[in-house]
């Protein structure tokens, strides 16, 4: 049986009432986070956690976190949203994927790398006594929302703390990311992060070597 992760996001804020408990929300890229954190920051007390090691090469590791603060300035969320920055570190994510180089774009090696940030969103979590952890990646439809809202259920009993589950393309999140990123000229990537996604984007576009601000 298929199960619905934005209505069980939806049932628990019911249950919790009043109540706005911190949640550890790790991102992926600045256009991913600004539906998210529109919807997120009614209901919880959000903090930011920037942790993307496979982010390549260090230029756009550096460029999508000055989206990211971009869109926080722009927005009004600044003051609102503490944000916890991890530096670029690729050595990390390059040991947890030796030996996956050749696998295809979601594949195993995709299911590593999530499950790396995840794993880093949660310790972070347990330590600093955040009710729930989550992650912006189920906003796109390119990701795989049973399997990311599986890795975090299974990341959370390991760690101690709860997985707060999502399908934030649902409602049209995915969509009003979009809408965001035009209102506030987001630079919007057109590979996952990673220096295999990029190969694989550059194979396919030759001719848009680079990005592309609305892909």
């Amino acid at each position: 049986m298929d199960v619905n992760y934005q209505k069980e996001l939806e049932a628990l804020i019911r249950r919790q009432g009043e109540e706005r408990p911190r949640v550890l929300l790790h991102s992926c890229c600045g256009p991913c986070s600004s539906s998210v954190l529109e919807f997120l920051t009614r209901y919880f007390q959000v903090t930011l956690l920037w942790y993307n090691p496979n982010l390549y090469p260090e230029a756009e590791f550096d460029r999508r976190l000055e989206t990211q603060l971009q869109f926080l300035e722009a927005a009004g969320l600044r003051e609102k949203v503490p944000v916890r920055i991890e530096p670029w570190d690729p050595g990390r994510y390059y040991s947890r994927i030796a030996g996956l180089e050749d696998e295809p774009e979601h594949g195993r090696r995709c299911t590593v790398c999530i499950r790396l940030r995840l794993e880093e969103t949660a310790r972070l979590a347990a330590a600093e006594g955040f009710a729930y952890f989550c992650t912006t990646l189920t906003l796109s439809r390119h990701k795989n929302a049973p399997l990311i809202n599986a890795l975090g259920e299974e990341t959370g009993r390991r760690f101690g703390v709860k997985w707060l589950p999502s399908d934030f393309k649902k409602r049209g999140g995915e969509l009003r990311s979009q809408q965001l990123s035009r209102q506030y000229g987001l630079y919007r990537q057109n590979y996952c992060g990673c220096e295999f996604s990029l190969a694989a984007a550059e194979r396919s576009h030759p001719k848009e070597k680079g990005t592309d601000p609305n892909p």
